[in-house]
């Protein structure tokens, strides 16, 4: 629609759902090559199969047994399938992955970052989708700006959002896969169900009790701000310690990690208290720090100055279709510190890392007036709110 509005006369967009896998699935398996080269030319022994722990210091691979002083915990997660009757009519993200074809109608469960990009993504591509949310709003936990005019522009795009969904199981039917609520009625018929209700720690089979470890309720391995576990000497980062599961973060905590035992830095950990996040959304959305609810319940309603724009986008001038970028910053004090930068719209993604380094150095709303405002873009916006 773009192309028109600026005068572009083009044919019928044609997609081919297969042509963009073979060519994802052979990136994937060229980066997996580099990955491999990578840790072949660093001197790295890779051994393929299952671990378990036989004692705090060693853990056998099939026959194998390596005995270390150090041992790192890094076996992430995968995605939790509820226990319903019919649940395994749906998919996983992992399945989402191995579709041979673009399904025509897809129901899509949860509200976190993989239901509402993956819904984002097969909506684009011409899928009528469904998203179920089990409450009223998605990505729970995030500025309540954000969710709403996530949700506002989803629904724009087309996406139907049903709230305060819970589902009693699937069942296949000669029209495809029907979806059933709590009440035993259909909620409608679909060709695919995907459950994106979030992901459970890959811990259940390591052995943890052979090494004295536990994990809480949850399943997560628990560490302290430096990574340690519980016994001297075993380690674990990323997904598996229930702490932002994000790969950036997974990367930096074992970064530092290797720094502080093998580099003598030992005061070295990562910083969890500030961590800049993207959704890959259709819009996009860029978000670091608190929240305004986060910012008011840590120091109180009158410590808190939010500065917020709600706009359309140049690029959107000429065209009817004009989806709104909305940024906020959350401050405290008097000195007015930033505390919370949220951005959705167009280039939020891309916009958010430098601003997370202005943040993160502590940066405070003067800062953001007495930088020049570059003209015309999305971003000069940031740093003329008032």
């Amino acid at each position: 629609s773009l192309a028109k509005d600026y005068g572009f006369t083009l044919s019928e967009a044609q997609f081919d759902w297969a042509t963009i896998k073979q060519k994802r699935d052979a990136y994937i398996e060229r980066l997996n090559g580099i990955y491999a080269k990578n840790l072949s030319n660093s001197d790295v022994q890779v051994v393929e199969g299952y671990a378990q722990f036989m004692d705090a210091n060693t853990v056998v691979v099939d026959d194998q047994q390596f005995v270390s002083k150090h041992i790192l915990i890094a076996t992430g997660g995968y995605p939790w399938v509820p226990d319903l009757p019919g649940a395994e009519l749906g998919i996983s993200s992992d399945g989402f992955f191995e579709l041979e074809t673009l399904p025509k109608r897809c129901l899509v469960v949860g509200a976190g970052y993989i239901a509402t990009e993956l819904a984002g993504v097969l909506n684009g591509l011409g899928s009528k989708v469904t998203l179920a949310l089990r409450k009223d709003k998605a990505l729970r936990g995030f500025d309540t700006d954000l969710q709403d005019e996530l949700m506002a522009q989803m629904a724009e795009n087309g996406i139907n959002i049903k709230t305060k969904l819970s589902l009693s199981g699937l069942e296949k039917t000669a029209g495809g896969i029907q979806a059933n609520d709590q009440d035993s009625k259909a909620v409608g018929e679909y060709d695919c169900v995907l459950w994106a209700i979030g992901r459970l720690p890959s811990s259940g089979t390591l052995g943890l009790g052979k090494a004295g470890l536990s994990v809480n309720k949850s399943g997560f391995v628990e560490t302290d701000a430096q990574q340690n576990t519980v016994v001297k000497g075993i380690y674990a980062v990323g997904d598996v310690t229930g702490r932002a599961a994000l790969t950036p973060v997974a990367i930096a905590a074992g970064r530092q990690l290797a720094e502080r035992l093998f580099n003598n830095d030992t005061q070295a950990k990562f910083n969890y208290d500030l961590i800049p996040t993207v959704m890959f959304t259709h819009p996009p959305i860029g978000t670091v720090g608190l929240s305004e609810q986060q910012a008011i319940e840590q120091f109180g309603e009158q410590e808190v100055t939010v500065y917020k724009s709600r706009f359309v986008n140049m690029l959107y001038a000429v065209s009817e279709h004009k989806p709104a970028t909305l940024m906020k910053l959350v401050c405290q004090g008097v000195q007015q510190k930033v505390v919370g930068c949220h951005i959705i719209g167009d280039a939020a993604d891309e916009m958010l890392q430098g601003f997370a380094v202005a943040i993160t150095m502590g940066a405070t709303k003067q800062d953001f007036d007495d930088t020049l405002a570059i003209h015309p873009t999305a971003g000069e916006e940031l740093v003329t709110l008032v």
